[in-house]
């Protein structure tokens, strides 16, 4: 068995203990006569506790439970039963002060997972929850709600990232992560990866493959209940979740590589199918949302999902969460006029979210480059990703020529996927030098997906080289970690040299800022 799942089950059975003594000492709040009748069979938190999507007055909090997270059925070692989950929240992390409580019903539709969404919090403090079932309590989670609305605090801190391949090495990005002080999370996609590969020392015990069912592809709601809970019973990834709030979009991997609309990538095969793959995106969304903290208004529709949304921090920064999968069409060329990543109703929207409103800093979370990156140094030769925006270059540049033209300041897109760290500008038309820049990007490296990574590869000298409005590239693993004022935006490009082994340190490779109406990042 590998040593980062011996580690977490000495963790689980730590959390047993812990239960049973809170029981014992009282602070576990509710009656013999509710518990007794709702045993499960073994302890059920084991994939931990998280919260989510901040508002001013409350947060969305989740748990699911999972005495057996990865049997084979993907059920977790539940019965098919309802099983009412008790929870409580409180101002102080002790429980003294408990302002919430309340049941909510884990159901076997939804893999025994609970969302409660907790109203009736005072703006802009922490809270810490727990949920009970029967004599067992789960871990705490800490949590924080925003600000009051049209108030303006002094401070914002906040971190971004994507892409966490379980298989690439030791979550040693997220052990890190878990120890900063911020008042919430941003994950931008590739939360699970759809294949595992066994190759990869995680899935060998003494030469064997350990758990053979984990080694097919995802396509059904059981495999995709195993991916998830393979990954979340990392013990590093459930700190993170239960120290601050986490707000969620998702990529491709959480559904299959590149794919987009209602459409496969892989050729020749019987998921091409339109209803065959639409059936494969409904079983992932849904495992999607059992497994993540997203509010009811995330609940998937068989296989359409609403993941686009705002939230509020004030009038200091308002959170623009995109789609860039579901709404996208085909296209002709890059330049195809009618082609569109976000369909005409979420651009809309987007346009609007960046012309409009109070708040002084427009943040997009964004799964895929905004920026255009030409691949190949010859200038005559032009190479760009086409899972991007760069190849829908007319719907890119109609937005940010929208926000030209109506003044938009303080713009800064938020992007994973790359498996990179990027600072750029947001131009009108890449094709004209001249053209005026309207935002920054910030392009965050992957928390673990590729490995180890390298400091500066070959390929990052080219796209310095080729794309002038490119500040920045590195390529190792990590995430970003943000400090917003009134008077400016400034990100901490956090990286690890290695994942490869545990433990590794953490240290800040690059710090960039924004000036609050100045367009473009200048190095700290």
């Amino acid at each position: 068995m590998s040593q980062r799942r011996q580690t977490s089950r000495r963790r689980f059975l730590g959390y047993t203990a812990t239960s049973t003594a809170a029981m014992l000492l009282g602070t576990g709040a509710w009656d013999s006569a509710a518990a007794a009748p709702h045993t499960v069979g073994g302890y059920p938190f084991t994939l931990g506790v998280a919260s989510g999507d901040p508002q001013p007055d409350g947060v969305v909090l989740w748990t699911r439970l999972a005495p057996e997270p990865l049997a084979p059925d993907g059920r977790g070692g539940m019965p098919e039963r309802v099983v009412p989950v008790r929870y409580e929240v409180a101002a102080d992390e002790q429980f003294r002060r408990i302002v919430r409580r309340g049941v909510a019903h884990a159901t076997p539709r939804l893999g025994h997972s609970v969302h409660p969404e907790i109203h009736g919090l005072e703006p802009g403090r922490e809270y810490w929850y727990r949920f009970f079932v029967a004599n067992h309590a789960s871990p705490v989670g800490r949590t924080k709600t925003a600000p009051p609305p049209g108030s303006t605090p002094s401070l914002l801190k906040f971190g971004f990232g994507s892409c966490q391949s379980y298989e690439a090495g030791h979550y040693t990005t997220l052990k890190h992560l878990a120890e900063e002080d911020l008042d919430l999370f941003v994950h931008l996609g590739d939360y699970i990866y759809e294949e595992s590969y066994v190759e990869n020392p995680v899935f060998h015990h003494n030469g064997e493959p350990l758990y053979d069912y984990l080694l097919t592809e995802c396509f059904d709601l059981p495999r995709y209940r195993l991916q998830y809970a393979l990954y979340k019973m990392d013990e590093h990834l459930q700190a993170a979740h239960a120290q601050f709030p986490w707000v969620h979009t998702f990529d491709d991997h959480e559904v299959e590589n590149n794919w987009w609309a209602d459409n496969s990538q892989r050729d020749n095969e019987p998921d091409q199918d339109p209803v065959i793959f639409r059936q494969r995106k409904a079983a992932a969304f849904q495992a999607m949302y059992e497994n993540l903290p997203l509010r009811q208004a995330q609940m998937p529709n068989d296989a359409d999902i609403r993941i686009h949304r705002k939230l509020q921090y004030g009038t200091l920064a308002e959170f623009t969460m995109l789609d860039t999968r579901q709404y996208r069409t085909s296209r002709s060329s890059r330049t195809d006029p009618n082609s569109t990543m976000l369909g005409g109703r979420q651009r809309d929207w987007l346009i609007d979210s960046l012309t409009a409103g109070d708040a002084q800093w427009k943040i997009i979370g964004n799964q895929v480059p905004m920026v255009q990156v030409d691949r190949d140094p010859d200038e005559e030769v032009e190479q760009f990703f086409m899972d991007g925006w760069d190849a829908y270059v007319a719907e890119r540049d109609n937005v940010l020529s929208a926000a030209h033209e109506h003044d938009a300041e303080n713009i800064v897109v938020l992007t994973g996927d790359r498996h990179s760290n990027y600072i750029s500008e947001l131009k009108t038309n890449y094709d004209d030098p001249d053209s005026p820049s309207v935002g920054t990007e910030i392009v965050g490296t992957s928390l673990s997906s590729n490995r180890d990574g390298a400091d500066m590869l070959p390929v990052g000298e080219d796209y310095l080289k080729t794309n002038p409005h490119l500040k920045f590239v590195n390529f190792q693993r990590g995430y970003s970690r943000i400090t917003v004022t009134r008077d400016e935006l400034q990100n901490d490009f956090r990286v690890v040299e290695k994942i490869s082994e545990p433990d590794y340190p953490i240290s800040t490779r690059a710090t960039f800022a924004i000036e609050d109406g100045v367009v473009g990042a200048h190095r700290v």
